[in-house]
């Protein structure tokens, strides 16, 4: 028998822990290998997918995580809805580190990535008018109340090609367009979701204050360091609240993300 999933988490070693009997799955896609071998396991009786976005050692950096071999490895195991969690930096103050976001918007400034799976013939225009599930994001909020963590039910990502940080004028440029988060590794894998027709939740863990705080010269600019201090410090809450998603989130899907594709096609 054929393994199958019903959730995808992208997350690394440390999400493992809080699964039942997980096991190894290589999967072979027609966009190369995804970044590790899938790992499925159980929560809460339902069955969970969870794949390293930057391979079992960090080895891919942003701009190199091979998003559409990941993607499709989920629909291939007959993912649903994946839960996507990420480190992110804030570009306002009220947005502290340690703090979590269930983005709804996305801004993207990366470039050359491969961003879809339809490069023709067959022209494929998916909306991504809102791009996070509605459904997912609601169970979300819902989960991190009950929990009683410190969160935002909504903020828009800027998502940078890295692996550079931004300057200073380019963070504040971001802030004042009224952006709350940034990060390197939302796009594309929100949209490759769509096209899959796979509901798509993001969780942005809030590990620094981008390129610092304007006028607050107390608060340094980011470093690689402290981001993997903080979201390692936080790895619990986060799980604890992925279960708790898993939990709350009833079998039948109410919202668009499954018929994405209806209306993305132009026929002749």
């Amino acid at each position: 028998m054929k393994p199958r999933a019903e959730f995808g988490v992208f997350g690394g070693s440390g999400f493992y822990k809080f699964a039942k009997g997980a096991r190894g799955v290589p999967v072979n896609t027609p966009y190369g290998k995804p970044s590790a071998s899938v790992t499925i396991s159980e929560i809460e009786g339902r069955s969970v997918a969870f794949l390293p976005r930057h391979g079992l050692h960090h080895e891919f950096p942003p701009h190199m995580v091979p998003y559409r071999a990941n993607l499709y490895s989920f629909k291939k195991l007959g993912v649903q809805r994946i839960i996507a969690p990420n480190a992110v930096g804030s570009l306002r103050a009220e947005v502290g580190p340690g703090d979590m976001v269930f983005c709804d918007q996305f801004v993207n400034f990366t470039t050359g990535r491969k961003d879809t799976f339809y490069d023709g013939p067959l022209t494929t225009h998916v909306s991504t008018a809102s791009p996070y599930c509605p459904q997912m994001r609601e169970v979300a909020i819902e989960a991190a109340e009950v929990l009683g963590l410190k969160f935002h039910r909504t903020g828009t990502v800027v998502v940078i090609q890295g692996p550079r940080f931004s300057t200073r004028s380019e963070s504040r440029f971001f802030s004042k367009q009224g952006w709350e988060v940034i990060n390197m590794t939302q796009y594309p894998e929100v949209v490759l979701a769509r096209e899959q027709e796979m509901c798509f939740l993001n969780i942005s863990l809030v590990t620094d204050y981008d390129a610092g705080l304007e006028g607050d010269p107390r608060v340094k600019p980011v470093s690689h360091e402290e981001v993997i201090k903080v979201f390692n410090s936080n790895l619990e809450r986060l799980r604890k609240l992925i279960v708790e998603i898993v939990k709350r989130l009833p079998e039948e899907r109410t919202c668009e993300c499954g018929s994405a594709l209806e209306h993305a096609r132009l026929t002749a």
